[in-house]
């Protein structure tokens, strides 16, 4: 079979990593609907979130665990039809607990893709941090597609119409197809152990564990504030739908170009005080959009989702170079904790803004940037000296 060159493999492992990821934000978009389609409670909307979430953060480390063992290629296109099928029938179930099991199903589907990707994506871009970089932005551009798909289609039509949401997840396993067949075999025959996930280097799992723990703080913060910022900033602005939509964007898509930034700055001082630095800028950030109002609570929503995406992808490749014998357990973790575990805290954030004020529910979310922060403080910098080798090699390899 023709060679696939490494750059077109990135390219569409990134466009098929936002064709999943659109599902993830799909939920909290699909939040102020289902409060104003069947009246659902601030915590019973919260509970959709969890239900994506719970599932997800416990299977992407096991997910991760298997293609430690055994890549799995074919588990790319699998999970993305899944992803999708669940969010395309939550808005069609009859009632609450099958609306949640088709979120859950689908966060299964999440948990399936992101582990194995990580791992593929890797492999493609021979353990470039920057390439890294582009797969994760993949991901971000589908957080930020997900409320304008989402507005579109049930804005149009109400939640019956949902099933329509089935469509990136089509084109997204369509997409895989090409780097499943180049791969399918041969993903770790003739590469560094070191970057497709074998021995040769020492584990520093008391770093990991430190990692996990600011992903963690991480995670609640983001999570938190894309479940609810779209009817908070209804509130801070006075505005209608209209304004909600467009901080869930602006949310995004900071976050799309924190990625991007992330890369940058990590060139130049690091990855680890790149994303300390950035924790620290987060939490004055996330302050300002729980506690500004007007027309300045867009720009800290910007500011915010920025700086807590710059370690986004730092923090992938961190755990990997953490955990260097075990790529897979490594990025079902980190992407788990990132993506899933925020939702964990969701139900408990809903349940004080029924009891108080979305405001009041939201003010705890100021101090998790800062406790990333100071874990942060605790981390070295991995040598990665087979990363760096590999990043000088004139022409990199073409995968199979």
């Amino acid at each position: 079979m023709d060679d696939v060159p490494t750059h077109r493999s990135i390219v569409l492992l990134s466009v098929g990593h936002g064709c999943v990821d659109v599902y993830q934000g799909a939920v909290a978009a699909l939040v102020p609907f289902f409060i104003s389609e069947r009246s659902y409670s601030y915590a019973a909307a919260s509970g959709v979130v969890l239900a994506a979430s719970l599932l997800s953060s416990v299977a992407q480390p096991l997910f991760g665990a298997v293609t430690d063992r055994r890549a799995l290629p074919w588990l790319l296109p699998v999970s993305t039809l899944i992803g999708g099928v669940g969010i395309a029938l939550s808005g069609v179930a009859g009632s609450y607990p099958l609306t949640l099991a088709f979120v859950a199903v689908s966060g299964v589907g999440v948990a399936a893709y992101h582990p194995e990707s990580a791992r593929v994506a890797r492999i493609a871009s021979r353990g470039s941090h920057t390439a890294m970089g582009w797969f994760s932005l993949g991901g971000n551009i589908g957080f930020v597609v997900a409320p304008l798909m989402v507005a579109m289609v049930v804005t149009a039509g109400g939640l019956r119409l949902s099933p329509l949401l089935v469509v990136p997840a089509l084109v997204g396993s369509v997409l895989c197809l090409p780097v499943v067949r180049a791969l399918d075999g041969t993903s770790s025959s003739g590469l560094d152990p070191s970057v497709s996930g074998g021995g040769g280097s020492i584990d520093d799992r008391a770093s990991f564990v430190r990692l996990a723990l600011a992903v963690v703080c991480r995670s609640v913060v983001f999570v938190g504030l894309s479940a609810f910022i779209s009817l908070y900033a209804q509130a801070r602005t006075s505005g209608g739908a209209a304004a909600g939509t467009a901080a869930l964007v602006l949310l995004y898509a900071g976050g799309a170009a924190g990625t991007v930034l992330g890369g940058n700055l990590a060139g130049r001082w690091g990855r680890v005080p790149a994303a300390r630095r950035s924790y620290l800028i987060a939490a004055v950030a996330v302050a300002g959009v729980v506690l500004v109002p007007g027309p300045a609570f867009y720009l800290f929503v910007a500011l915010a989702a920025t700086a807590l995406y710059v370690p986004f992808s730092l923090q992938i490749t961190l755990g990997q170079d953490y955990l260097p014998s075990r790529v897979g357990t490594s990025s079902g973790i980190i992407l788990g904790l990132t993506v899933s575990i925020g939702g964990l805290a969701s139900p408990a954030i809903g349940a004080v803004a029924d009891a108080t004020s979305l405001r009041v529910a939201l003010a705890p979310l100021i101090v998790m940037p800062l406790l990333s922060w100071l874990l942060f403080r605790t981390l070295p910098e991995p040598l990665s000296t087979t990363t760096e080798r590999l990043n000088k090699v004139q022409e990199p390899p073409r995968v199979r």
